[in-house]
């Protein structure tokens, strides 16, 4: 089909990650872009690809991963969210869906991503009903010296030590915008906002984060980790079922960041 017969969108997606093998396309598994292309080709009665914003692992969620596809020309954007949303299974929901430029790619065009990850703290974190979607540790932790530790993150740093792998092309160091723990109905929230990130680069923040506010390592490591200081690692990563990728922007987009909410009910619905 010529590109001149196709309208590319936009589509805002969320899933709950539980029964994915993560987003990328797999031989033998079931993924979050696997099902979208299936939907998408079904809709347009011909095979089409469906490109994300990023990877997201086994497990992991999102309420804002963004994606785009070529749909053939006659297609509205209100007509194929109301498709998409009939034909997809019920643990991905399409948010919206817009038009966007024949040249948009969600990956290469994004400038900052945002993640939360939920740590469930109350008893009932451990419910079947929440601990699909919090890490449920039931432990105190100190709440100042989560915050001390987060504040080691903000700026441009090298986060290698925080790396499952690295991206030999593009190096280790990230900017983080803006990041900070914040309480909710069943424990702490953690939210941080980069112009980019390493392989399971969030999940071993908070892993290293969550064993300071427990006592087990003292706080001056996490600026050490950062620093690339003295023989140290990380602690084991934070598991993928508190991980939300919550946001991506893009150039033009007018909201500014904001500060993380303190509450549940400010949160958006979680994935079905």
């Amino acid at each position: 089909m010529d590109a001149r017969d196709t309208i590319r969108f936009r589509l805002t997606v969320q899933y709950d990650g539980t029964a994915f093998h993560g987003w990328q396309v797999q031989p033998d598994h079931r993924t979050v872009q696997g099902d979208l292309e299936a939907a998408f080709s079904r809709l347009a009665d011909h095979p089409v690809g469906v490109v994300g914003s990023g990877r997201t692992d086994t497990g992991v969620h999102a309420t804002g991963q963004v994606a785009a596809a070529d749909m053939p020309a006659g297609w509205s954007a209100e007509r194929l969210q109301r498709s998409l949303n009939a034909v997809l299974s019920d643990d991905v929901w399409i948010q919206d869906v817009a038009r966007a430029s024949s040249d948009f790619h969600p990956r290469f065009d994004a400038i900052r991503r945002t993640y939360r990850y939920e740590v469930g703290l109350r008893p009932d974190a451990r419910s079947p009903f929440h601990r699909r979607w919090c890490w449920p540790i039931g432990d105190p932790v100190d709440r100042e010296a989560l915050d001390r530790a987060a504040g080691t993150l903000r700026g441009t740093h090298d986060f290698e030590a925080f790396a499952k792998a690295g991206q030999p092309e593009r190096g280790t160091r990230c900017e983080v915008l803006d990041c900070g723990w914040s309480e909710t109905e069943l424990g702490l929230r953690f939210t941080i906002t980069a112009d980019r990130y390493l392989h399971h680069m969030v999940r071993y923040l908070v892993g290293t984060m969550v064993d300071i506010g427990r006592g087990r390592r003292p706080e001056r490591e996490m600026a050490k980790l950062i620093a690339r200081e003295a023989r140290l690692t990380t602690s084991p990563p934070a598991p993928p079922t508190g991980l939300f990728l919550h946001r991506v922007a893009y150039p033009g987009d007018t909201d500014e960041l904001s500060p993380p909410s303190t509450s549940l009910s400010a949160q958006e619905p979680a994935p079905r």
